[in-house]
């Protein structure tokens, strides 16, 4: 596997596994909690469809709006929905959500010094800061 695609895939799997753990702890106070497979379908909508049609926008030089500007829509949009959100799950989700990309590119920079997560926020990686 090419190292872009190893990336790719890890930043994926990632994003997956983060963001479903995300869904995971917003709703889990409700008495009637949904199934595992509804935060896994959503968590794979929004970041698996999400990512790759970002990587497909940006390959084929469609406006940056669009390609980052629809996956976000999603992000923001879908979970609420499908899940029918209360206010105070709105909020912390979409606190929490914010704060998911900026996490991962933050990790992946710092530990592995992988940078194309978020190619416009410059991170040096810590071996780059330690030498």
């Amino acid at each position: 596997m090419p190292v872009d695609n190893l990336h790719f895939a890890s930043f994926i799997a990632a994003s997956f596994a983060l963001f479903a753990a995300v869904l995971h702890l917003i709703l889990r106070k409700r008495a009637s909690r949904p199934p595992g497979w509804a935060l896994f379908a959503v968590a794979g909508i929004v970041t698996v469809g999400g990512m790759l049609f970002a990587k497909v926008g940006a390959n084929a030089g469609w406006p940056v709006w669009l390609y980052y500007g629809v996956p976000a829509a999603i992000t923001v949009f879908l979970p609420p929905m499908v899940f029918r959100m209360r206010g105070r799950e709105i909020g912390a989700y979409l606190i929490v959500a914010s704060l998911m990309a900026p996490a991962i590119h933050v990790t992946f920079s710092l530990l592995l010094g992988w940078k194309e997560y978020l190619p416009f926020w410059a991170v040096p990686s810590l071996h780059e800061l330690l030498s």
